[in-house]
């Protein structure tokens, strides 16, 4: 399914299902499904969400991706540490993060786990087929944004930003 998914929306084929999103339901959704599981393995989830922001977006993948980006910061994170879900207004439009206080990626990494199937050597021990990150690269092409897998001292903070028109065509769907 998850190849599929990312078949679909390397080919653009999901741009039908664009609809106006309000990011504060998805997100909030999204937190209340992981917090547990977050809190089961001993960690702190935080959720942060700036009031107002919609964007026309495909719900269904979206909605995958950030699962995919909160299932693998909680995978990775020992116990003890911390998974962040921030959705605020960036520079361009709105913006969506993960952080989390786990192992990271090395930078030398970042572009290769992008990749299908790529698992770094450090987690092949945990379940995982490689291709939640996959999905993640096709579901931001498919907007629009941009995606960026940084440091967060410790761990990773993977960003989605997505441009100012998608959110102003939201609002005047909605409206």
């Amino acid at each position: 399914n998850a190849l599929l998914d990312i078949a679909r929306a390397e080919a653009g084929s999901e741009r039908g299902g664009f609809e106006a999103v309000d990011l504060a339901a998805l997100s909030r959704d999204l937190a209340d499904l992981y917090r547990p599981a977050a809190e089961d393995k001993q960690l702190t989830f935080q959720y942060r969400c700036a009031p107002g922001l919609q964007m026309r977006a495909n719900r269904h993948l979206l909605a995958q991706a950030l699962a995919n980006l909160l299932d693998n910061a909680i995978k990775y994170t020992p116990p003890g540490g911390r998974v962040r879900l921030q959705v605020e207004r960036g520079a361009t439009g709105p913006l969506i993060a993960v952080a989390d206080s786990g192992p990271g990626i090395p930078e030398t990494d970042r572009e290769r786990v992008l990749q299908r199937f790529v698992r770094l050597d450090a987690t092949r021990s945990t379940p995982g087929n490689g291709l939640g990150l996959s999905l993640v690269d096709a579901v931001a092409k498919l907007h629009g944004a941009e995606l960026a897998l940084t440091d967060n001292r410790p761990g990773l903070k993977v960003s989605l930003a997505f441009r100012a028109f998608q959110e102003e065509r939201a609002q005047k769907a909605a409206a």
